[in-house]
């Protein structure tokens, strides 16, 4: 598969893994990512990424976005493309059907990346300085933080433990294949390649 004049834009919550599958495949794709602390930021996030769209007039882009804005399909349609097919990372790295047995048995999932900054964004996705308030949310349905480490995680045991702490959850932890994020961005791709033969 080929794609090397095609543009990955995205969240930048699963550079390292999609790197890792992009070399591994030997997909010459350009990758350009917004910062992964714009989740919980709707307006931030909606502007940012319509702008990182604008920047590149005349490229082949592809988004790598869940449904993290209320208009996400709404602002990547206006852009002429389209977005990879999952609802957020957690479902392009374990695929619908974990996510929903996870969801189910009341897990709130935890990446890497996440716990660098996880008391003041959960504190400024609440909108409350207060503690004991954020526990209270996550307790009212969730029973257990659940942190994800995936082939290019490096050792976060003692930030995702500080995570727990916080929101008063137990931890639990689960290895991630790429398996599922390598096919769903294969899928993608190749997509972009058939409407690339398909235009007059």
């Amino acid at each position: 598969m080929s794609a090397p004049d095609l543009l990955l834009l995205g969240c930048g919550i699963l550079r390292a893994e999609v790197k890792l599958i992009c070399d591994r495949n030997g997909w010459p794709l350009e990758r350009r990512w917004l910062s992964p602390q714009l989740h919980g930021r709707s307006m931030q996030m909606g502007r940012s990424l319509s702008l990182a769209l604008a920047a590149h007039p005349g490229r082949d882009i592809l988004v790598m976005y869940g449904c993290c804005h209320p208009q996400m399909d709404d602002i990547v349609r206006d852009a002429g493309t389209f977005r990879v097919p999952e609802q957020n990372c957690i479902t392009m790295l374990l695929g619908g059907d974990a996510f929903a047995e996870e969801i189910d048995a009341g897990g709130y999932f935890l990446l890497e990346e996440w716990t660098h900054d996880w008391e003041a964004s959960l504190k400024r996705t609440f909108g409350t300085p207060d503690s004991a308030l954020i526990r209270e949310i996550f307790q009212y349905d969730r029973k257990y933080l659940l942190a994800l480490r995936t082939p290019c995680s490096g050792d976060f045991t003692e930030a995702a433990e500080s995570a727990a702490r916080f929101v008063g959850l137990p931890l639990r932890w689960r290895d991630v294949t790429l398996d599922h994020l390598e096919e769903v961005l294969g899928e993608a791709i190749a997509r972009k390649q058939r409407e690339r033969c398909e235009q007059p």
